[in-house]
């Protein structure tokens, strides 16, 4: 790790301590009500009872299911779909508006109808992490095949290639990063579609205990389940970022 890395650490942990001692100064003194803003005492309580009594992993697990498995469908489904269109204008000039249009479509406008169509169960949260995953990487995959070097790939048909080899040797190597930047975005998006989902509907998840907590006007839960999530999240960064690295090793880093 070099300096900066170091540094930038540094001034993160920095920047945490400070602010949970100013939150925890102004709920001692009465500066801030406790019903609405809880206190890192309150919270970090709950948080150790939650995981002392085992009582939040299986929402954990349950949020976590939906969103990989959301996140598989949404990246396989993206990445073809993508394909496809990428290398047909005409059927790109249909499907584009559309797919635009869906997209434009708030999360939560959509949640109430899979929940309708797919039940409380499990299902539901699957569509909703699919479907959030899914535009993050289409968008993201078809403007990597646009933004393909055309001359290339008329040079390639002038040698006879077919149009498999031109997929394999240009068109997929062009794509890889915009490929990882879409992984990165999708691990988000899945997640975030996963916890929409529970929280309109569910009988369990993070999404669902963040629901039933905020019901009972219960601050600290909330912010205990906002704060595990932030560190799910955190970890699955940092992991995707690591393929990353690897995958794009001969890519130039600025952190280099």
């Amino acid at each position: 790790m070099d300096k900066t890395k170091i540094k930038s650490s540094c001034y993160l942990v920095i920047l945490l301590v400070v602010f949970v001692v100013v939150w925890q100064l102004m709920a001692d003194k009465g500066m801030i009500n406790p019903l609405f803003f809880s206190s890192p005492e309150k919270v970090w309580a709950d948080i150790v009872e939650m995981f002392s009594t085992g009582y939040i992993f299986p929402h954990i697990q349950i949020t976590l299911y939906a969103s990989f498995v959301g996140l598989f469908y949404g990246i396989l489904s993206g990445t073809i779909v993508a394909l496809i269109v990428g290398e047909n204008q005409v059927l790109a000039r249909v499907i584009e508006p559309i797919l635009v249009g869906i997209h434009g479509l708030p999360l939560l406008a959509l949640g109430p109808l899979f929940v309708v169509w797919f039940g409380i169960g499990i299902k539901s949260k699957i569509v909703m992490a699919t479907i959030s995953v899914f535009f993050l990487v289409f968008f993201n995959i078809y403007a990597g095949i646009k933004d393909v070097d055309v001359q290339l790939i008329q040079t390639l048909k002038l040698m006879r290639a077919s149009k498999f080899q031109i997929m394999q040797k240009v068109i997929l190597p062009s794509c890889i990063p915009w490929m990882m930047a879409s992984l990165k975005a999708g691990v988000g998006g899945a997640v975030l579609g996963a916890i929409v989902g529970e929280y309109l509907g569910a009988t369990a998840g993070l999404g669902w205990v963040i629901q039933m907590a905020g019901g009972y006007y219960n601050i600290t839960r909330v912010i205990a389940c906002v704060i595990i999530l932030m560190v799910i999240m955190f970890i699955l960064n940092a992991i995707v970022s690591w393929i990353d690295r690897k995958v794009l090793i001969w890519r130039p880093s600025i952190d280099k």
